[in-house]
């Protein structure tokens, strides 16, 4: 069972766990079943990626575009921190899922871990990675075709080998792009609903999920829109060489 799954049957047990509490003083239990199910519904354990503060943003992207790597690996890298998409979601992208002239990103729902449509607003910045990426892959199915499998897309681990590559084993993942990108915007005082709308996090009520993949929409074009002219600005920042020169 998934985490949401476990979690939501775990507040159903409690809650029934009282139903029969009540029972059992109205005299119309002589035990209570829930209590037998203590233990065994267990919570997955979080587990936090490795993640990039704002304040090594500018040394990453420093090294990122001076890394010798192959083109499609840099963009597709530059565009999962623009878009704090998951890698899986990023990988198989297809252009048929890019409108261009909408500026969005339309990510079906068999391709997102919560099962629903999900939305990306697209920025000048990324529309202009989606472009650069259409002089290597425009005539093929995926964004991020694979440069050795063109009829794929990237591998599971492309973007995870070039940061342990560029030095950031244990200290970045393609994963930890979402948790930089959600504190940072959390630190500028975005409203914290669009983000977790712009995360895709889960919506525990199927029905509810159905009609909010649009939710906040206004609020997440200027807030993808200010975190990609953010990470402009932080790309462009001078770097200071390393010295051992005290």
């Amino acid at each position: 069972m998934r985490r949401v799954e476990l979690d939501i049957a775990s507040r159903q047990r409690q809650r029934c766990e009282a139903i029969f509490k009540h029972a059992i003083l109205s005299d119309r239990l002589t035990h209570n079943p829930a209590t037998q199910l203590v233990g065994v519904l267990k919570t997955k354990k979080v587990t936090h990626r490795n993640a990039l503060s704002s304040k090594e943003l500018p040394e990453f992207f420093h090294k990122l575009e001076n890394f010798d790597t192959h083109p499609i690996v840099r963009l597709a890298t530059k565009m999962l921190i623009h878009t704090f998409v998951r890698t899986g979601e990023l990988r198989h992208a297809t252009w048929d899922e890019i409108d261009f002239e909408e500026r969005v990103w339309h990510i079906p729902a068999a391709r997102m871990k919560m099962d629903a449509d999900h939305i990306v607003p697209l920025t000048d910045q990324t529309i202009g990675f989606l472009n650069e990426l259409k002089e290597y892959n425009g005539k093929r199915q995926h964004v991020f075709a694979s440069p050795s499998r063109p009829k794929q897309g990237l591998s599971e681990n492309a973007i995870l080998n070039l940061l342990y590559r560029m030095g950031y084993k244990g200290k970045a993942t393609g994963h930890g792009f979402r948790a930089t990108a959600s504190t940072t915007l959390n630190e500028m005082g975005y409203n914290p609903d669009a983000i977790e709308r712009q995360l895709a996090h889960a919506e525990t009520n199927k029905i509810r999920a159905a009609y909010n993949r649009s939710e906040y929409m206004e609020e997440r074009i200027v807030l993808m829109r200010d975190w990609s002219n953010y990470l402009d600005s932080v790309s462009n920042k001078v770097v200071p060489l390393h010295s051992n020169i005290k």
